[in-house]
Order: C-alpha cells, then structure tokens, then sequence
C-alpha cells in the first residue's frame, strides 16, 4: 500500500515537473526583427558607392531572407540636388517607391519648397509615415502622417515613434507647419507607447546627434534611428542602441535584434542583444530596375545641363568640412557673383548652401550642372539695405560656432575681417574693413545675400528688419547669377584670398 501511495506521488510530481517545464518552455521564445537605416539622400545616384539603386538592392536582398525586418528612412530626401530644381523632389519619392520604407521619417529639408509641396510629395509616397512632434499652427495633425506606429512579431511588441529636429523653420521652409519639443514629445510618447504594451521604444528621428543621446537617455527609449548629422556611428551601452548611416546611401547600417521572452519572477520578461552590420554600398550590384529609371532621369538632365561655362586656374573645393568652417574658393566665387549681380556693397551666403561635396581640379571646366550640384535649392539673390551694426551682428552669428562645422557658416564678398576662436561667441569678430575702410555700425549698406538667410534662415534673424532693395518674388536665381558670372570672366582666378582670418 505504501509503495502503491510512493509511486502514485512520484508520478504526480513527475507530472507536475513536466507541466511547469513545458510551461516554462511555453513562456521562452526568441523573436529576431531586423532594422534597416538609410537617410539623407539628396542625389539619386552614387559614383563608387551610394544611390538609389544600390540602397534598393540592400533592402530588397535583406527582405528577401525572410523573416522580420523593418527598414526605416530617418529624413532628408526631396532636396537639394539638380532635378529637385525642376520636380520639387518628385523623382526622389518615385525611386524610393520601388523598394519602399516601412517607415519614413520627415527631415527638414522634405520642408525646402514650402508646406503645400511637402504635404504633396509626402501624398505619393507609398510608404508609412510619422510626425510625432509635428503639426500645423491650430494643433491639427499633417495629413497622411500618424503619431506612433506599434509592430508585433511573435510575442514581442515594438512601439515606433517620429521626431523631426526643431530648428526646422531656421534651416527650411516650413511656413504654417510647427515642431514640438523632441524630448517632451518622446517622453510622453515613450510612455503611452508602453502602456499599449511595447516591450521596446524606438524613436526615429532626424535630429543632431546630441539630442540623440539626450533622447536615449533623458525620455526613456530604448532605440534610436537617426539622420542629420551624415555621420556613420553605431553605439550600444548594453541598455540603450544608437544608428546612424552617413548619407546617400554610401553605407547602409542594419541592426539585427534578438529578443529572448520568458518569465522572471512570475513576470514577463524580455531582453534583447543587437548586433550591427554597416554594408559598404561599393560592394553592392544596383538594382538594375531602379538603376534603369536613374538613367532615364540622368539623360534628361544632361541635355541641358551639360553645357560649358568657363574654366576654373583654382582647385575648388566645396566638401562639407571646407565650406562649413572656412574660406574656400568657391564660395568666394559664390559671394562675388551675387554682389556682382545686384550691384552690392557686401555679400554672404551660408555655407550650408552649397551641396556638392567635392573637389575640383585646376583646370576643370566648369558646366551647368556642377553650379546647379552646388547650388540646388533653387534660392534667390536678393538685396537688402542693413547698419553695419546689423553686418557685424550677422558676421558674429556666422562664425559663432567655428571650428565647429555649421551650415550658417559665411562666405563673403567685398569684406574682410578677423574671427578670434579663442575668444567666446558673440565677441569674436574684429578687423571688418568694407570697400577699404572699417565698417562703420551707424552706417548704412546695400547686402546681397540669398533668400533663405535674408528672411532669417539659419538663425540670422536680425536680417528680417533690412530695407528690402531686390525681394524674393524679383529676385534671379542664385545658381544663375554664378553662371552668368563665370560665363562672363570665362576663367577664375581668384582662389583663397584671406577674406577671412582665422585664428
């Protein structure tokens, strides 16, 4: 009897062991998701790495695997290049359509021609989209865009939110559209999402990479996909992931993700392990679909913008270090023609203007389509009446930052001066000599600048409150008034000439 009682215990322990295993076994499962990060493409096509073509054939190998996989494009896309002149970014969203984003993020130049384009672009792409911290002046939400956006695979949740950087109105275009603050945005949202039941938070956002990790740390996500910078970093503290991919698809950056669900406690628990993968597009074979509607495009440009307009005795150089922290040749040449053009005293013109990112032998023969490369956003010479306190005030502003690299950096023409990095922001400009004296505060100027810092583009508000000589709606096209300049002295000479001294 009491053997029959010990085995008939010892099965129903046995049992009981064998149901909390498989109990156990139940809660336990591993979810691998895959994210894809792309941004800030301005061209369509890439010469050894980089393009449409080739960011096409990433995704579509990588989705081809099977599997869970959401690939993310963290903004920057309808400006500025050569066609977005002509279609206002429309060739961009057609490309990207034929190996579409799960998830698009708006970048602030998606803003460069104005409201109603950036809601009609945005209406063609076939693609999911997100403005979190975006709305119109009233409160209302941009049509077509959602707040958050929550995926499941297997028992894992995540919860996607979209955050465009807030200096948006100072560096494009916005008009009526307004951007809230990034981290009390993704702290809120960051919370309701996990009260929905997100096991992770992701903010995708086109931010600069300080506010990225202000958002990874101080709102509380888990995740941050990231545009802006066109910087490639990858970071992973054991808690918190960062990933950004440089721009124009030159590298493509996939952060695979393994998620462990089980129980802890009598809790649910869940963990996760990223590993990276940083894909060198040199080494990628283009789509050959998208490859064949980039040429399409590219030989309909090229009738037109191939054309010669003078020769250049100087190398130009127009990377995006050299333009936004120094004097370069070519945004001499850039600050010359505008003055030339309107008949000026002064001009600038922000480095963050000019796009091409290369560099130009001596020698070259300067055509169309380089000046439209470097000057793509389609802005105006305009021409202002200014005190040399608001010059000074706007040179101050200028080189505020140096040698850090900013947009808002000034190439200038019929002045010269001297920036003391040494000294602090605001009090580092001296030596102004304009037309061969010393800029006078309570004298009066003529500027040529260009549209967008002339309405107060890239912080230079002081610029608003200037008599109005040459507005926007009669200024000539900027990327024409260099043309017609080099086309008229057919070569240029003048090179670094120490406009601007920098100590």
């Amino acid at each position: 009897m009491i053997k029959t009682i010990s085995k008939t215990l010892l099965a129903a322990s046995l049992a009981a062991g064998l149901s909390l295993t498989a109990m156990a076994v139940a809660l336990a499962e591993t979810v691998n998701v895959s994210f894809i990060v792309a941004s800030d493409m301005d061209t369509m096509s890439g010469k050894k790495r980089g393009g449409v073509a080739r960011l096409a054939a990433v995704v579509n190998a990588e989705r081809a695997k099977g599997g869970n996989s959401v690939f993310v494009y963290p903004g920057d896309l309808l400006s500025p290049s050569i066609l977005a002149g002509f279609d206002k970014g429309a060739h961009m969203i057609e490309l990207l359509n034929m190996a579409p984003p799960d998830i698009l993020v708006p970048g602030n130049h998606e803003y460069d021609f104005g409201p109603e384009e950036f809601i009609k672009r945005m209406n063609e792409g076939k693609f999911a989209k997100l403005a979190t911290n975006t709305r119109y002046e009233d409160g209302s939400k941009i049509p077509g865009f959602e707040d958050t956006i929550m995926k499941q695979f297997g028992d894992v949740k995540i919860g996607f939110m979209g955050l465009t950087t807030e200096d948006t109105p100072d560096i494009s275009s916005p008009g009526n559209i307004v951007f809230a603050s990034n981290l009390d945005t993704a702290s809120k949202t960051g919370a309701a999402l996990r009260e929905q039941g997100a096991d992770m938070v992701v903010a995708i956002v086109h931010t600069a990479q300080r506010m990225d990790f202000d958002l990874l740390y101080k709102s509380g996500v888990d995740v941050v996909l990231s545009g802006h910078d066109h910087n490639l970093h990858v970071f992973y503290d054991g808690r918190k992931a960062l990933v950004e991919s440089k721009e124009e698809a030159e590298y493509v950056t996939i952060m695979d993700v393994e998620f462990d669900v089980g129980e802890s406690r009598g809790k649910r628990r869940v963990r996760w392990w990223p590993n990276f993968r940083i894909i060198d597009t040199a080494t990628v074979t283009p789509d050959p679909a998208v490859a064949e509607k980039v040429a399409g495009y590219e030989a309909t440009l090229s009738k037109e913008l191939d054309v010669a307009l003078g020769t250049s005795e100087v190398e130009l150089d127009t990377r995006r270090i050299s333009v936004r922290t120094g004097e370069t040749a070519f945004g001499n040449l850039t600050a010359d023609s505008m003055r030339t053009a309107v008949d000026a005293d002064v001009a600038f013109t922000n480095g963050g203007g000019i796009r091409g990112n290369t560099q130009y032998d001596a020698g070259h023969v300067l055509t169309r389509r380089d000046v439209l490369t470097e000057l793509p956003f389609g802005n105006g010479t305009v021409k202002l009446e200014v005190s040399g306190a608001v010059i000074l005030e706007a040179l101050e502003h200028g080189y505020r930052g140096v040698p850090e690299a900013e947009g808002g950096f000034l190439h200038v023409s019929g002045i010269s001066l001297t920036i003391d990095t040494s000294k602090p922001a605001g009090s580092r400009v001296s030596d102004v000599i304009v037309g061969g004296a010393p800029l006078d505060p309570a004298k009066s100027y003529t500027l040529a600048t260009n549209d967008f810092v002339g309405r107060g583009g890239d912080g230079y508000k002081m610029l608003r409150n200037g008599k109005s000589l040459i507005d926007a709606s009669s200024a000539k096209l900027m990327a024409g008034d260099v043309m017609d300049y080099v086309r008229e002295i057919g070569s240029v000479k003048t090179g670094i000439d120490g406009r601007l001294n920098i100590k």
